[in-house]
């Protein structure tokens, strides 16, 4: 696209913005009303592809967010609105604009972020305030666009001192101070530095639209806070006529010089800084920020510094952004008040941001991209790494060779840049990440062993790359066609346009190591037409795994063992926007990790669910979904986690209300096997004793109706394994006991069996079992995990069997409305729709073969597998009257050590938590 095509498309762009959608029509003619002001002209296939592009964006959505308020919230915005001059704002509406955002996706930014605002003290009310909120995104969903925009509408209301304080390492600070001075400063503060007095400033970004009410930085690009620098800068603020602004690490030594700073300035008499209303941002929120209790004196300092900070000023807001609400922030495993007592709990307001309907994330990617009975979309499986480059591995571990999965990573990585050249990406960043250790000296070997595959690559599409088919005789070119025809085949069919087209694209390409050691360097400079795009493996570990944004990542290969919520979804750097190359993006990892993937998705959505539920009831406060959050099942991991160091057992409360519980890991004793058979058989005997007739289901046979004493008798039998911690039957017990004289009077009962296969008549009556995979590791020690691709035992949407057909029709007719679903487009719906449609609960009784993981039938650990199918049940609990009432959990964190390991530190964080 030349750069008259991109001038035209812009200022069409702009154009539109305050407009009604146009028709085809009316757009093309628009688009040729534009082109005929720009020389040289466009023909008619320009014309065409702009409207395309056009008509695309106006295709995607984004809502407004939901808000959750506390008791005193007192709206001042509206008010005030006559009075405030938008400068700042506008002038980043525009860049927003001219950087491609969808008009409905900035509209919705200037929604949500006056509700942010509304919600912070009002700058122009001079008495002392101090309010604290938080902000629930996505990863990588567009939270620092967000938070830009807060700060630039901050700024037009009078706030004149932001401070926003973003990660604990540098490459992710510059980054932030980077968006920052493009967005709402309009220069570049690094080269800003260096020009003499009188010179160019370096106007970028929303600078170019107008470059006057520069605000003031004390950090720049190039450096964090330092005394001495932002001392000498404090001579361009002239009384706050214009405002000041601050990016640094989330580090003590940090905060500590600033404080010393702030209080050194008071003593001297200039109070002036301190009286002015302030708004700290603080990213990633739930990363060191918190008072955890984690036996890190790092994690509590940077707490106490952060609240010094607000405690120093009179006016003081406080914004928390974070994409993994399971985050410590709500949660304190022995007493709700302690929680409420915590000094940066968002007692103010809680908003839910809504990802745009083009957002990659994680339902798209590992839910409604895995289904059950096909190959993942965007997902492939890494089966091959043990041997020579194991989960866990020693300090002085030698990578001498990479698996093949990587290096076939590496080359699809080589084709979709060449792809998105042709079609016409050329001038478009494109990254690969390969996150595999935590520790450096692996992660250095890893970048060399990448930097000699990717060297063979490019020497050989050098040499025989233009020589059409005798290329094919080289072995590299070969395996790259071989790679094309499995992954990309439908994305660019001529192979022969793709092998010319390599040696142009990857010829600069190169690997990266991303760590506090590394001296590699990971920079993307901005895109302009002609001129290639950067192309980049980066390798690293918690470098890579916060904030940090890898510009066009397409190929990942992730072989990480944490099973920590916050940390796995943070570590999903793939998560972002794909527009135009959605369809090249794969990511590798183990089924291990992509059976957690899906389950941390479909917990996220729940939650992001409640925040929707909770704004629509004007009693609900923060508190509630700080309870809440706390409350979900999910939250058992980190609860278990702060207090691993102890060993002992965890007594945390948990809400059953819209909840799905499964056993998803079963004892295979054999005194438990066999006990849990005879429970099975006894639940069945009953519902035919008791002549409940049998209704035949997609899944299997329902019965309706079935007293609750049936189902809780045999949760009385059950034997389960320790390490299934919720589906200890105790609890479940007494949720439905408080329950059973009303809401729970009655269940429905399925008990799946596929409709082919050989029939086992064990439990009583004729059931083909499920097929599922299990963890070989876990057998040793006396349990086994269904893992499967989403780790459940059930099929997805078995929780609709017994709703009423019309209420699942209007369920899913909601959900594509909400998730901007055509009609006719296929949709894998989530089972928590239906559950919302339930009249009653449904217990569900497997009877489940276990087998082996494809290519481990010949593993020592085969043996350990049960020759019986066993039996698993799960219960879909409806939404109760009292969703407020909790049952008690306690977590054996010895059992739980066994489970799920103790998390490895990973050395570039805690080479920061030193250096702080």
């Amino acid at each position: 696209m030349s750069a008259a095509v991109e001038t035209v498309k812009n200022m069409v762009e702009s154009g539109l913005y305050n407009q009604p959608r146009k028709t085809e029509e009316e757009l093309r003619n628009m688009i040729r009303g534009v082109a005929a002001l720009v020389p040289p002209g466009l023909s008619d296939d320009d014309i065409e592809q702009i409207a395309r592009e056009i008509e695309y964006k106006q295709g995607i959505k984004a809502g407004l967010g939901a808000v959750v308020d506390s008791e005193d919230f007192e709206p001042w915005l509206d008010d005030a609105k006559p009075s405030i001059e938008p400068f700042y704002w506008n002038r980043y509406r525009k860049l927003l604009l001219q950087n491609g955002l969808p008009k409905d996706v900035v509209i919705s930014t200037d929604t949500v972020t006056d509700k942010i605002l509304s919600r912070l003290g009002n700058p122009e009310k001079h008495v002392p305030w101090d309010r604290r909120g938080m902000v629930v995104g996505h990863v990588q969903s567009g939270k620092t666009a967000n938070y830009t925009g807060l700060i630039c509408k901050a700024a037009d209301a009078g706030y004149r001192l932001i401070i926003v304080i973003a990660g604990i390492h540098n490459n992710l600070r510059n980054q932030t101070q980077a968006r920052i001075d493009e967005g709402f400063i309009g220069r570049d503060t690094g080269k800003s530095q260096e020009t003499k007095k009188g010179g160019a400033k370096h106007i970028i970004g929303v600078g170019h639209f107008d470059p006057n009410n520069t605000p003031v930085s004390l950090t720049n690009t190039l450096r964090d806070f330092n005394k001495a620098t932002a001392s000498t800068n404090t001579s361009e603020i002239d009384s706050y006529k214009v405002p000041v602004v601050l990016v640094i690490k989330k580090q003590s030594n940090t905060l500590r010089n600033l404080l010393q700073w702030l209080k050194d300035n008071s003593a001297r008499g200039d109070r002036e800084m301190i009286d002015q209303p302030m708004l700290l941002i603080d990213d990633e929120a739930d990363n060191a920020s918190i008072n955890t209790k984690y036996n890190k004196e790092e994690v509590t300092t940077t707490n106490r510094l952060i609240r010094e900070l607000l405690n120093t000023f009179h006016r003081s807001c406080y914004v928390g952004y974070t994409a993994t609400p399971f985050a410590n922030i709500f949660i304190d495993p022995d007493q709700d008040d302690e929680m409420l007592a915590e000094d940066l709990f968002p007692k103010d307001f809680i908003i839910g941001l809504d990802a745009p309907s083009n957002y990659f994330g994680g339902k798209k990617v590992f839910v409604e991209g895995l289904p059950d009975d096909e190959d993942p979309t965007w997902l492939r499986y890494v089966e091959d790494n043990e041997d020579v480059l194991p989960v866990k591995h020693p300090q002085d571990f030698v990578v001498e060779a990479l698996p093949d999965s990587l290096v076939k990573a590496v080359r699809a990585f080589v084709l979709t840049a060449a792809i998105r050249s042709l079609r016409d990406q050329e001038h478009k960043h494109c990254s690969m990440l390969v996150n595999a250790s935590f520790r450096n000296p692996i992660q250095l070997q890893l970048r060399n062993r990448l930097h000699e595959v990717l060297q063979r690559i490019q020497n050989a599409v050098r040499v025989n790359g233009s020589t059409g088919i005798k290329g094919l005789a080289d072995p590299e070119i070969a395996a790259l066609k071989e790679v094309w025809e499995s992954e990309f085949k439908n994305a660019y069919p001529s192979w022969d346009e793709l092998q010319v087209a390599l040696h142009e694209v990857i010829a600069a390409a190169q690997v990266v190591l991303v760590n506090y050691k590394s001296k590699d360097v990971l920079e993307y400079p901005d895109e302009v037409r002609g001129k290639a795009g950067r192309k980049y493996i980066a390798v690293g570990g918690f470098s890579l795994s916060r904030g940090l944004t890898l510009e066009g990542l397409t190929v990942t290969w992730f072989l990480r063992n944490t099973k920590m919520y916050d940390t796995l979804m943070q570590m999903g750097r793939w998560f972002g926007y794909r527009t135009g190359y959605e369809d090249l993006c794969r990511i590798w990892m183990p089924a291990e990790a992509i059976g957690w993937y899906a389950y941390i998705a479909n917990a996220t959505e729940e939650l992001q669910s409640e925040i929707h539920d909770m704004a629509a009831v004007p009693t609900a406060t923060p508190r509630d979904f700080g309870l809440a959050v706390r409350s979900h099942p999910a939250s058992l991991l980190v609860t278990a986690r702060n207090k691993m160091g102890s060993g002992t057992k965890v007594t945390t409360l948990i809400g059953l209300s819209n909840k799905f519980v499964e056993t998803s890991r079963v004892s295979i004793k054999a005194g438990d096997l066999s006990a849990n058979i005879e429970a099975a058989k006894s639940l069945l005997l009953k519902l035919k004793g008791a002549r409940f007739e049998e209704e035949r289901s997609s899944w299997g046979a329902l019965y309706r109706g079935v007293p609750v004493q049936f189902i809780d008798e045999f949760l009385a039998a059950w034997r389960n394994a320790e390490q299934s911690v919720t589906t200890a039957p105790d609890p479940v017990r007494k949720y439905i006991d408080a329950r059973r004289a009303d809401e729970l009077q009655t269940l429905d009962v399925l008990v799946p069996s596929l409709t082919k296969g050989e029939s086992d008549e064990t439990l009583g009556m004729p059931i083909v079992p499920a097929m599922r995979y299990v963890d070989l590791h876990d057998l040793q020690h006396d349990f086994m995990s269904f893992s499967g691709k989403r780790m459940r035992v059930a099929s997805r949407g078995i929780e609709k069997a017994g709703v009423d057909p019309a209420r699942v029709e209007a369920a899913e007719a909601r959900y594509r409305e909400e998730n901007g679903k055509a009609d006719g487009e296929r949709v894998n719906y989530p089972d928590s729709i239906y559950r919302r449609k339930r009249d009653r609960g449904l217990f569900i009784l497997h009877f489940v073969k276990a087998k082996a993981p494809d290519g481990k039938e010949d593993a020592k650990e085969v043996s350990l597998i049960p020759a019986d199918p066993v039996v698993a049940w799960g219960i879909s609990l409806p939404v109760s009257s009292r969703p407020a009432e909790r049952v008690e959990y306690v977590v054996n964190t010895v059992r739980y050590r066994e489970l799920f390991g103790e998390e490895d530190e990973d050395e570039d964080q805690e080479a920061a938590l030193e250096a702080s």
